[in-house]
């Protein structure tokens, strides 16, 4: 079994108690298919949505994280799209994260490389000739 989390938008139109029944319905769908219900998160509540879908603004946001098997939200997702009080719905597969990468191991500079870089010979700075100077540009007649 995978881990699963469920976003789903319910109508604002319905009253609260056919809310908390969907709700309880989607909870037991997910049960009876072979899931387990981990959380039912309703502190979204309602929202107003980004964009009308028919013709509603709002919508009652609930999130369901979840353990099912794969068949398991292939049903549940058909439920959801047949019922009309679900405007909208989102399952997504959560993964652990693991990291395959080695941590590099610290790298020292060469012994020989330090001393050599300490006794080499300075360049001499570069002066002007005495004698020559940089041509003036001609001056312009007022």
């Amino acid at each position: 079994m995978s881990r699963y989390e469920l976003t789903y938008i319910i109508d604002t139109t319905l009253e609260e108690t056919a809310r908390k029944e969907l709700i309880e319905k989607v909870s037991a769908l997910i049960a009876a298919n072979g899931g387990e219900v981990e959380k039912v998160d309703e502190t979204w509540g309602k929202r107003r949505l980004a964009y009308a879908i028919d013709h509603k603004n709002e919508g009652y946001y609930v999130l369901v994280t979840m353990n099912a098997p794969g068949e398991a939200i292939s049903e549940l997702e058909r439920n959801l799209r047949i019922n009309d009080s679900i405007l909208r719905y989102l399952t997504v597969k959560l993964v652990e994260k693991q990291s395959k990468v080695k941590p590099k191991p610290v790298r020292q500079a060469p012994a020989e490389a330090a001393p050599a870089a300490e006794t080499a010979p300075e360049a001499p700075a570069e002066a002007e000739p005495a004698g020559e100077t940089a041509p003036e540009a001609p001056a312009q007649a007022e």
